[in-house]
């Protein structure tokens, strides 16, 4: 395992992405899978990220004996599956698997800014800061929002006066 592998929000992004390099040249198997906003939207945001795990899982060619989760809930797939509370804090596994999907989703919000640069995604990473929310009642959502979020929704609302 490298070096500095530890919970994705205790390390600064630089970091991380030096570390994302590090495992994606080290580990013996990895994949990265995203839930989609319509996903997310129809299935809720827990569900759409056990489907994205599972996914994940399914595209390893690497055999594991268990698969370890962050959190509560576990997703469907076949083997030995444990979910840990805490475990990017605990885990070395959880915690460069955390690594792995914050550096990949940070990339994903430079794009999105790149095209819709009145967000700011690449400063907000997508979370609802202030900014963000102020942007989201002035102009409304685009496509990759997701509807179902109550900031999302009460912002659309506040932009139509209800």
């Amino acid at each position: 395992m490298p070096a500095g592998i530890m919970d994705s929000k205790k390390i600064n992004a630089t970091v991380r992405e030096v570390v994302f390099r590090e495992i994606c040249n080290k580990a013996s198997g990895f994949a990265i899978a995203t839930a989609s906003v319509d996903e997310i939207d129809q299935m809720n945001i827990l569900r759409a990220s056990l489907k994205a795990m599972a996914d994940a899982v399914k595209k390893v060619k690497t055999y594991y004996a268990i698969t370890l989760v962050d959190g509560l809930h576990c997703p469907d797939i076949q083997g030995t599956v444990k979910s840990v509370v805490r475990g990017d804090s605990l885990i070395a596994e959880i915690s460069a698997a955390s690594i792995l999907a914050k550096v990949s989703r940070d990339e994903y919000m430079k794009v999105l800014d790149i095209q819709y640069p009145e967000y700011g995604f690449s400063k907000n990473k997508g979370y609802p800061t202030k900014y963000h929310l102020e942007v989201l009642s002035k102009i409304g959502p685009c496509e990759h929002h997701r509807m179902s979020f109550s900031p999302v929704k009460n912002a659309i609302k506040t932009r139509l006066n209800f």
